[in-house]
Order: structure tokens, then C-alpha cells, then sequence
């Protein structure tokens, strides 16, 4: 019944930028805090960023801090991370999640979600 699908992965150059969606189904979007994690080979999955249900709150990791932007479309069912000044580090399987609670906040940790996503390669290379 739940369902998360990540898409818009893909290869691009240092300093470019990509769009991820993250299409919902099963739930009602804006009830939930959405995630998205990153893993690099070898490295632990992180938390990239995350929006928050009621006021649309929004967290970023220091390292994407005013490069990535998370927005939700709840007509779409859809929340996206919009990348930017993409670097070689940025690199990893994204994936989205859901905090399947219904609190009002969203956080960067792996055990704040519930259900996740298969995942979207995004690569970084020149």
C-alpha cells in the first residue's frame, strides 16, 4: 500500500545540478515528515535533508547547507530535492523515506523513518 519512488538520478558533471522526486503513495503527504539520505560506497547512509508535515520545517546537512533545496507539491503527492554546485563528494544512492508518525517536526536520522525508498544512483564526475 505504501509506496516511495525516487527518480532523476543520473551523471553529471562538477557544478552541475539535478532535480530528485520522490512520488508518494499510500498516505497522505502532508501528514508525514519526508527524508532524503545519501550512500556513498563503504560510507554510512546520511541524512541529506528533510521537510516537515504541518509547517513545512525544513533541515539540511551542513554539507549541502544553500545548495540543495526540499520542497513538497502535495497535488503531486511528490517532494523533490533540487541540487546545485554539485561536487564529486555529492555522489551516492539517494533515497527518500517517511516518517509514518505524525509529528509536526523531521529530523536527519536514520531512525526517524519508517519506510524507505529504492533508491536513485546519482554520480558526480567530470
Amino acid at each position: 500500500q505504501l509506496q516511495l519512488v525516487e527518480s532523476g538520478g543520473g551523471l553529471v558533471q562538477p557544478g552541475g545540478s539535478l532535480r530528485l522526486s520522490c512520488v508518494t503513495a499510500g498516505f497522505t503527504l502532508d501528514h508525514h515528515a519526508i527524508g532524503w539520505f545519501r550512500q556513498a560506497p563503504g560510507k554510512e547512509r546520511e541524512g541529506v535533508s528533510c521537510i516537515a508535515s504541518i509547517d513545512v520545517n525544513t533541515l539540511y546537512a551542513d554539507s549541502v547547507k544553500g545548495r540543495f533545496t526540499i520542497s513538497r507539491d502535495s497535488a503531486k503527492k511528490t517532494v523533490y530535492l533540487q541540487m546545485n554546485s554539485l561536487k564529486p563528494e555529492d555522489t551516492g544512492v539517494y533515497y527518500c523515506a517517511i516518517d509514518l508518525g505524525y509529528g509536526s517536526s523531521c529530523g536527519l536520522s536514520f531512525y526517524d523513518y519508517n519506510y524507505w525508498g529504492q533508491g536513485t544512483q546519482v554520480t558526480v564526475s567530470s
